[in-house]
Formats: C-alpha cells, sequence, structure tokens
C-alpha cells in the first residue's frame, strides 16, 4: 500500500543517491546543447521522448502480458507523465524566464515541503520534531548551496510559476511511492515519459515552449563532440536510467525519505559543475551541502524509528533488478 510502512535500508538509499546522481549529469550534458543554440524546451523534449522509447520494450517485457494491469492504471501513468515529468519541467522552463535559475530551482525543491505536507494531510498525523528539523536544515542547505541570497528582483509571476514546479516535483515522489497499482517501475517510468513527450511537444508545435535545435558540434568537459553525444547522456542516463531508478527508490523509502534524499541531486550537480565545467566551489555551497545532509538524516532517523518495514519488505529483490522489474 502506497501509506504502508517501508524498510529504509542502505541498499534503498543507495538506490535514491544513483537516481540523484544520474539526474544531475543532466546539467553538464543540458548546457553542452544550450550553449551549441539549443533552447531548453528543445533539449528536454529530445531527453524524455528518447528515454520513453527507449523503455518502451523493457517496458513491455516488464509487464510480462499483463496489459489489463497498465489498462487499470492507464489514469495513474498519465497523471505521472502530465505532472511528474512534463509538468514540472514545463512550470520550471516558465520560471526561470523572470527569475534566477537559484530562485526557480529553490522554489521548485520545496516540493519537499508540499510532500510532507501530502503526507501529514494522508496519514492525518503531524509530521514529527526530527521531520521539521529536517526541513529547516534542508531547505536552509538550499538557500546557500543555490546562492540566492543576493538575488533581489523577484517576479510574482514567476514566482507562481515555480511553485507550480514544486508541486510536479512533490507529484514525482507521491506517485513514485505509490505501490497500489502493481505496475513494474520501469513501466511506470517509460509509460509516463511517452506521455510527457507528447504533452512537451504538442506545448512546442503551439508556440507554449521555443522549440530550437542545432546539429553543431558541442564542448563537453573541454572537449568537442558530436551533438548526438550530449543527448545519448542526457537521454539514457539523466532520462531512462534515473526515473527509473527513482520509482524504484520512491516505492521502497516513501516520498517523504525519497524528496529529501532526492536534495542531494543538487549537491551532485554542484560536483559535476566543478568537475566538468570547472566551476568554482565556494565555501557558504560546502556548508550548504552539510546542511542538506543534515536534514537527509534527521528524516531518515525519523523514519527509521517510527516505520516499520512494510509487509513482504524481506522479500524485495536486489536494488538494480527492482528498477526493472
Amino acid at each position: 500500500m502506497a501509506g504502508a510502512r517501508r524498510s529504509v535500508g542502505a541498499g534503498a538509499i543507495g538506490l535514491a543517491l544513483v537516481s540523484s546522481a544520474l539526474f544531475a549529469t543532466s546539467g553538464p550534458f543540458g548546457k553542452a546543447l544550450l550553449d551549441a543554440g539549443w533552447t531548453p524546451g528543445a533539449a528536454v523534449t529530445v531527453r524524455i521522448s528518447t528515454a520513453g522509447l527507449l523503455l518502451l520494450v523493457p517496458s513491455i517485457v516488464a509487464l510480462r502480458g499483463r496489459w489489463d494491469l497498465l489498462r487499470a492504471n492507464v489514469g495513474l501513468v498519465v497523471l505521472y507523465g502530465v505532472l511528474a515529468v512534463a509538468g514540472c519541467q514545463f512550470f520550471y522552463f516558465n520560471a526561470v524566464r523572470t527569475l534566477s535559475v537559484g530562485v526557480a530551482l529553490l522554489l521548485e525543491y520545496l516540493g519537499l515541503v508540499l510532500v510532507v505536507g501530502w503526507n501529514w494531510f494522508r496519514d492525518r498525523r503531524p509530521p514529527s520534531r526530527r521531520t521539521l528539523i529536517g526541513v529547516a536544515l534542508a531547505v536552509a542547505g538550499l538557500v546557500l548551496v543555490l546562492d540566492v541570497v543576493g538575488d533581489a528582483a523577484v517576479d510574482p509571476v514567476g514566482v507562481l510559476w515555480g511553485i507550480a514546479a514544486a508541486v510536479g516535483l512533490a507529484s514525482f515522489f507521491v506517485l513514485s511511492a505509490n505501490d497500489d497499482s502493481g505496475l513494474p517501475p520501469i513501466t511506470m517510468a517509460g509509460g509516463g515519459m511517452l506521455v510527457g513527450a507528447v504533452v512537451l511537444g504538442l506545448a512546442g508545435v503551439v508556440g507554449l515552449l521555443p522549440f530550437e535545435w542545432t546539429r553543431h558540434d558541442v564542448v563537453l568537459a573541454g572537449s568537442t563532440r558530436p551533438w548526438w553525444v550530449p543527448v545519448a547522456g542526457v537521454s539514457v542516463l539523466a532520462g531512462a536510467f534515473s526515473y527509473a531508478t527513482g520509482i524504484a527508490a520512491a516505492r521502497r523509502l516513501g516520498s517523504k525519505l525519497a524528496a529529501f534524499v532526492g536534495l542531494t541531486e543538487v549537491l551532485f550537480a554542484v560536483a559535476l559543475s566543478w568537475l566538468l565545467l570547472d566551476q568554482t566551489l565556494a565555501p557558504i555551497q560546502l556548508a550548504g551541502g552539510a546542511l542538506i545532509l543534515a536534514g537527509v538524516a534527521a528524516v531518515r532517523a525519523d523514519t527509521g524509528e517510527d516505520e516499520e518495514p512494510a509487509v513482504g519488505a524481506e522479500a524485495l529483490p536486489d536494488p538494480v533488478a527492482g528498477a526493472l522489474d
């Protein structure tokens, strides 16, 4: 059940960290495409559509002929594709039109607060003190890592788009953690991404999402590469694998803990920017990263004490296999 108690073993945490690291690779790959003349809308649409096509065959295989299972959950897959995939991306790109990237990301990642609120509403139980402390530490860490303190101009419309992106991000964790459907994680990811690709494509056709791309060579990690190299990276690593492992991790951890561990994507993104793009790490960002990790630790400790393993949790397969089946 979606609200069932879950185990929080190291394997599940590790799977969530792998997902966060894979999501973070979208930064360097995406920047290479943007610098080569791609619009954000084109980059994310190609990422989602290519990843969806890559997951099509594995998604069908994982169903093992249980098409009735897919038909029974088509609404869930569509909702996931519209909100967690297409909506989150569309809302965020509209937010950065009038806000700085740091402020837009901060608003989007406030989705973890919405996840805590959703669990409060669903379980009819207020969050514990440790969870509240974890929220405070994580949000403070985000402010430092994203360096939004100096951003004075805040556009109200951009803020609304940012809040909408937070809803999209929260829906990713809430819907991913829903194991009532019985859908294999890879089928959920593949189906949702195909739906998201259609939505993003329609947004581009009607002009809501600028769509321009080129076949020029790109600069990646200081070297010149063909345009398809970052496209492959952003589609396979930051697309197919990241979403599939993210859903598998959320089902093991629950939406709340998965959302907090998902914040490490910001840390991985900063580290990759340092390694691949030679962007300097400021001491304040390191301090912010420590706060985020402290927030995750507080929530994990809270979950570990208050939650019991899910029924049959001991029979859960290997983390990597769990992402595929």
